[in-house]
């Protein structure tokens, strides 16, 4: 069976925890009937009581816990995640998608051994799984078995009609950073970007990538692009001022100064400044 779109959800949430990415204005959500943060306890409720109401319609019950797993993963409420998870399983135990959504939570648990069982379970099921083979990628490059995870993000590309390529490009680029190929992370950002320009994920570390490479103007431009897209975090401050005074560019890095003083006075930044 298959709940499809539901792993934009995940894949937002890999980006973020796996990858360390910034949370932006703009939230990458397929039309769902279960978004994360939108339901209250009490429609929570409503739900959970849908699927034992369904379970004699299997197919139905399993997709039910697979959102209510999701939701409440993004809630940050593991323990009953994991538990509808299970139970999504219990009910179909070839159900690909729980297979991955439980993966996800494992590898997010530190649980490698159990993660990697129901990945490759997963993609057991579903080989050419673009979602699954993403999620996988990310969890092979937080092992630091960069080289397999490259190969997956580009497996997960040849999907003609996959709808969100610029995904495990942008994974594949972060993941080579690791061990600074920044000839080939810059291919796959550029490559992202072609298919999606303004995905501010791929904006920030193409600016990165840009100042490391000292590159200053290009990086300048990169992080421009990404303020237009996405609200200032932390890194992206530092980032930019780090830019700024490699340009000489006061005004700018005044500016960023202030604003990482003033919306983040606490934050582990500050304290890069001098």
């Amino acid at each position: 069976m298959k709940l499809k779109n539901i792993w934009l959800i995940l894949l937002i949430l890999n980006v973020v925890v796996a990858c360390g990415q910034h949370p932006t204005k703009e939230t990458e959500t397929a039309p769902l009937e279960v978004k994360p943060g939108e339901l209250s306890e009490g429609e929570l409720d409503k739900l959970a009581s849908k699927a034992t109401q369904h379970k004699t319609d299997e197919q139905r019950a399993a997709e039910v816990n697979l959102q209510l797993g999701v939701e409440y993963m993004q809630r940050g409420q593991d323990d009953i995640a994991l538990s509808r998870l299970r139970n999504a399983l219990n009910i179909d135990e070839n159900y690909a998608d729980a297979h991955n959504a439980i993966a996800v939570m494992y590898q997010k648990l530190g649980q490698t051994a159990m993660a990697t069982k129901h990945y490759e379970r997963a993609l057991a099921l579903e080989p050419l799984n673009s979602d699954i083979l993403n999620n996988y990628g990310q969890y092979l490059c937080q092992q630091g078995r960069i080289n397999e995870a490259e190969q997956v993000f580009m497996k997960a590309v040849e999907n003609p009609i996959y709808r969100k390529p610029e995904f495990p490009y942008t994974n594949a680029a972060i993941c080579v950073l690791r061990t600074k190929q920044y000839p080939k992370a810059k291919q796959y950002l550029t490559k992202a970007l072609q298919l999606r320009p303004n995905f501010e994920v791929a904006l920030y570390q193409m600016a990165k990538l840009s100042y490391d490479t000292q590159h200053y103007p290009e990086a300048q431009d990169y992080i421009k692009r990404y303020v237009n897209q996405a609200q200032h975090t932390p890194q992206s401050l530092l980032l930019g001022i780090q830019i700024a005074r490699a340009l000489n560019d006061k005004n700018t890095e005044s500016s960023y100064t202030m604003l990482l003083r003033s919306k983040f006075p606490n934050s582990a930044e500050i304290q890069q400044l001098n």
